[in-house]
């Protein structure tokens, strides 16, 4: 074994068939023969037993089925990943990171699992959650937290936290994620990893997103590279393609065209954004003005109602959990058995039930307010985070409601805004603090602009890339 350790942080990657490659790369050699799907999952599987006492990003492991389990072709034919355990997977359990769900093993693989595998992926397993998906940091009342790789005292994010975990500390070099209010973009800012959200209707609908009032969650993959994320949409419009929004395509590199930028430094809900944070995005402004872009100061381009609106809804999501559990996930869901921060949740939202109609009426109208706002420009430039990665504990799901309420808005300030809007937005690592843990910036962009992302983050990757060789 050759993985090195250093006192507060930890990885995986080593001579072995993985080696540093992201899962393009993996996949080429696959297809070239110079790597066996065999030797491939053994490597992933080998490092996933080394790390994993220390980041515990699995929630469920199929070790035994992944290594009997033979890949179906497609571009990624045999690289391993991990798919986040509130999504069904035939043969394996679904618990969405919570003590109220009984564990049982699903009998069919739902539609947006099946999207992903069929581009040919080894599923390792399962990967963490906080429950539900309502945290911003992957921590439990009575399991052990999931650990920033890159500092282990530190917070992977949420809800993708587990697969962020693993992509970071370099088990698999592609994870599935989810995204209902920053879940794919904070665990990838966190770990210094590319996390695009698409756009609403991108991918194949999730159970979840099927029996929401307003479809906040999105679906996608946590990367090491620009060309992993890009890669994995490709493919996916091969399975699914929602002819309402503009093809993505296979993005090759930055464009040349000059674009316009909107900056946008602190968020609706008056909390400054934090010094390291910002200096990040000011210095990834200056990159872009150096290509050659147009950077310009906007304000938020939402109503000053959204944050009480969005906190709202997030409560009704807890209050739909907690009646309907029993009906949207398993006969023998114990209500009884959520933790702190859904049983505050749903308590906040019965006290404010009354407000729901015109919550609802705003919200499903920020899809238009926000294409006004940006119909100037090709992207907007803001924080991923109100501040930088927070400690282990800081938002336990235990400790008071109204403290942790009030933690996580200051946090979770920047990526809502893309859930209701339904607009796509992605994170690109951009810096890295004292302390070893990476910054990142935040792009959005129009509805159906994927592309116009992609392209700006293969140019912010090469520069970070020069910036921190």
């Amino acid at each position: 074994m050759t993985m090195r350790e250093q006192p507060d942080s930890i990885h995986a990657f080593q001579d072995d068939a993985l080696g540093h490659h992201d899962a393009t790369g993996l996949a080429d050699l696959i297809r070239r023969g110079e790597l066996s799907v065999a030797d491939v999952t053994a490597a992933a599987i080998a490092r996933a037993r080394q790390v994993e006492p220390f980041i515990q990003g699995i929630a469920y492991e199929a070790f035994d089925q992944a290594r009997k389990r033979t890949a179906t072709g497609g571009f990624f034919h045999g690289v391993p990943t991990f798919i986040k355990d509130n999504t069904d997977v035939a043969g394996m359990p679904t618990r969405h990171g919570s003590e109220a769900v009984p564990s049982r093993v699903a009998t069919k693989t739902s539609p947006l699992a099946e999207q992903m595998l069929a581009q040919g992926y080894v599923c390792l397993g399962k990967s963490t959650l906080p429950e539900f998906g309502f945290n911003a940091s992957t921590e439990h009342a009575s399991a052990p937290p999931s650990r920033n790789p890159w500092n282990l005292a530190y917070s992977t994010g949420a809800s993708s936290g587990g697969s962020a975990a693993l992509v970071a500390a370099g088990v698999v070099p592609l994870a599935h994620a989810n995204d209902g209010g920053g879940s794919i973009r904070i665990p990838a800012a966190c770990c210094g990893l590319i996390g695009l959200k698409p756009s609403r209707g991108r991918l194949v609908d999730n159970d979840a997103a099927k029996s929401l009032p307003i479809n906040i969650v999105s679906d996608g993959v946590v990367t090491r590279s620009v060309r992993d994320t890009a890669r994995f949409y490709a493919e996916a419009e091969k399975h699914y393609r929602n002819h309402k929004l503009p093809e993505i395509g296979m993005v090759e590199g930055p464009s040349q065209r000059s674009m316009t930028i909107g900056l946008v430094l602190d968020s609706i809900n008056d909390h400054a954004t934090d010094r390291a944070t910002r200096e990040t995005v000011e210095h990834t402004a200056r990159l872009l003005e150096g290509m050659g872009h147009r950077v310009v100061p906007m304000d938020v381009p939402i109503a000053s109602s959204f944050p009480d609106d969005f906190a709202r809804y997030w409560g009704m999501l807890a209050f739909g959990v907690r009646a309907s559990g029993r009906k949207l996930m398993h006969p023998e869901f114990d209500k009884s058995r959520v933790d702190s921060l859904t049983r505050g949740l749903d308590r906040m939202f019965r006290r404010q039930l009354h407000k729901l109609p015109a919550t609802l009426w705003r919200l499903r109208r920020s899809y238009h307010d926000y294409a006004r706002a940006v119909a100037g420009f090709d992207a907007i430039l803001t924080p991923a985070l109100g501040h930088t990665t927070p400690e282990i504990g800081y938002l336990n799901p235990e400790q008071d409601f109204d403290t942790l309420f009030e933690r996580l808005t200051r946090y979770v300030s920047f990526t809502p805004l893309a859930n209701a809007t339904g607009a796509p937005a992605i994170v690109v690592p951009m810096g890295q603090t004292d302390n070893n843990l990476p910054v990142a910036a935040h792009l959005m962009g129009r509805h159906g602009g994927e592309q116009t992302l992609l392209e700006l983050a293969y140019s912010l990757e090469e520069e970070y890339s020069l910036y921190y060789a």
